[in-house]
């Protein structure tokens, strides 16, 4: 899918936001990883195991990352959350202008083989690097591939997440000095109609 024209990127972007209301967002009454009790619900590994919907969001990711891909080698995030989207747009990255090899971080180290707390192709030291996150409530469960990736010696120059649930993670990341940006936002959802595409840095 080109995404270089605007009407192709609001396709997209509708069409994204469609399969996530439909596969992956329920109201009702939750408990959160958190503890805490919502009414509201994302599940992001129904959309991005679906084939539309992980080649929708890789794109729409990639086309975030347009602007500062010169700086960016590598995308990852935490296993097992974001192994589905870094994958995926490791994949479509291959016919891209720039590819970008993944990687993935272990929450707990296999205590057999290498022992890794990054899987890899790459090694991390020197790089740029986006944090991928499939939804983020305050931030903080992506601090942990945050300082992963910076005690492997990259810099993380970007964390993306896919739904935000707007309970802080702006401010949160902000505090530490991190860009953060998302595709869509817990309101969007909330109300049924898709917002704008928050402003690339």
């Amino acid at each position: 899918m080109d995404l270089s024209r605007p009407a192709n990127k609001l396709a997209a972007r509708n069409r994204a936001f469609e399969i996530i209301r439909e596969k992956s967002y329920a109201e009702g009454t939750f408990v959160l990883a958190s503890g805490k009790t919502s009414h509201f619900y994302l599940h992001m590994k129904p959309t991005m195991l679906d084939p539309d919907g992980a080649n929708l969001l890789a794109e729409l990711i990639i086309d975030q990352l347009k602007q500062i891909s010169d700086r960016i080698d590598l995308v990852g995030g935490v296993a097992m959350g974001a192994v589905p989207i870094v994958s995926a747009v490791t994949v479509l990255s291959a016919n891209k202008p720039k590819k970008l090899p993944g990687f993935v971080v272990r929450k707990q180290v296999k205590d057999h083989g290498t022992k890794k707390v990054i899987e890899t192709s790459e090694n991390l030291t020197g790089k740029n690097v986006v944090i991928l996150e499939d939804v983020t409530t305050t931030g903080e469960s992506s601090m942990y591939a945050v300082e992963a990736a910076q005690q492997a010696g990259a810099t993380v120059v970007l964390v993306l997440s896919l739904v935000d649930r707007e309970e802080g993670a702006v401010e949160f990341y902000k505090s530490k000095g991190i860009p953060f940006r998302w595709l869509f936002r817990l309101s969007e959802f909330r109300s049924g109609a898709v917002g704008e595409t928050p402003a690339r840095s």
